[in-house]
This record gives C-alpha cells, sequence and structure tokens, in this order.
C-alpha cells in the first residue's frame, strides 16, 4: 500500500519506476568498478613487464 501511495505522489519517496532505475544504475556502477579494477591489474601487469623486458637488454 505504501509502495502505490509513493507511485501517486501521496507519500514521499522513491517510486516504483524510480526504484528500478536505483537498481539498474547500481548493477552498472558494479560492473564498472569490477572492470576499472581488471583494467588497472591488466596495466600493471604489462608495465611490469615492459620494465622486465627494458632491464634484460
Amino acid at each position: 500500500m505504501r509502495q502505490g501511495e509513493r507511485d501517486s505522489g501521496v507519500r514521499p519517496g522513491p517510486t516504483t519506476t524510480e526504484q528500478l532505475r536505483i537498481k539498474e544504475l547500481e548493477r552498472e556502477v558494479r560492473e564498472l568498478r569490477k572492470t576499472n579494477e581488471i583494467l588497472k591489474l591488466a596495466s600493471a601487469y604489462f608495465a611490469q613487464a615492459e620494465f622486465d623486458r627494458q632491464l634484460k637488454k
């Protein structure tokens, strides 16, 4: 009942549509953070490999 009141504007708070959008954005943020962490690790790995390659010359 309360959510219906929020959707109709009677009660303050996020509507059902807004709640769904928030969940979608939170999921996207989690995915982007995970991807960013993977890219950081890959970047560090390749930077170290390049550094090692230059030392072996």
